[in-house]
């Protein structure tokens, strides 16, 4: 049976970029889990099945539905126990303060570098939701906060350093192999691949290879996936 994902587009109904989603679409991936994307937008919360909490990703399942990309990815390994995501307890715990600290201090500094293309992105209906509800976030216009982009990126690379000393000596953060924690941070990335064209990493960071590797993965599957380069503004 195909699972189904509801998963965030753009104002084109193959431009996905929300990085929780792209978790659930490797993660899926990975176990060779046959997958149906539904597109979704920010004003049509009344789209989701239930129970959800209003946002994407929201998963079904053989009926049941799972929403939050963190619970999704633990209840596949939980029901499809084959190539599993993290493979035991201690991992799991591991995998988790690898999400809170993506999501606590690389989450904001990438939105501060992509939100206003992330805006540009949005189908019309969205955008004034997004706009309002972002401004209000940041205390101020989305314009003025990636004006200092330039050095926010600069503290998201300082920010990356224990990354980078992993990716140093381990092909993945896995190993050998890309698995659950590798998708939590490719999120992150993927993210800013589909709605920016501004460089987070220099060519020369171990991270930037190991994007590279991730893209690969899969058949190319987040290689092919609409990038800000192939999108006319």
């Amino acid at each position: 049976m195909t699972l189904k994902l509801y998963d965030l587009a753009g104002a084109d109904d193959n431009h996905r970029f929300s990085p929780y989603c792209w978790r659930v679409r490797m993660a899926c991936a990975h176990k060779g889990l046959p997958l149906e994307t539904i597109p979704w937008r920010f004003t049509e919360k009344d789209r989701l099945p239930q129970p959800s909490n209003g946002t994407v990703p929201v998963l079904v399942d053989r009926g049941e539905v799972i929403a939050d990309s963190w619970r999704i990815l633990n209840f596949l390994d939980q029901r499809y126990s084959a190539d599993p995501l993290f493979g035991s307890e201690p991992a799991v715990g591991a995998a988790l303060f690898l999400k809170l600290w993506t999501e606590q201090i690389l989450n904001p500094l990438v939105s501060r570098i992509v939100v206003r293309d992330v805006w540009s992105k949005l189908a019309e209906r969205d955008r004034s939701y997004f706009r309002e509800s972002r401004e209000k976030r940041f205390g101020q216009s989305l314009e003025q906060v990636v004006e200092n982009r330039d050095q926010t990126v600069l503290r998201l690379r300082e920010a990356l350093e224990p990354v980078r000393t992993i990716l140093c000596e381990r092909t993945f953060l896995s190993g050998a192999s890309a698995a659950g924690p590798d998708y939590i941070l490719f999120g992150v990335f993927q993210w800013a691949r589909c709605v920016s064209s501004f460089p987070l990493l220099l060519n020369d960071d171990p991270t930037y290879a190991w994007q590279t590797r991730m893209l690969g993965l899969f058949d190319g599957l987040a290689d092919r996936a609409p990038a800000a380069l192939d999108q006319a503004e």
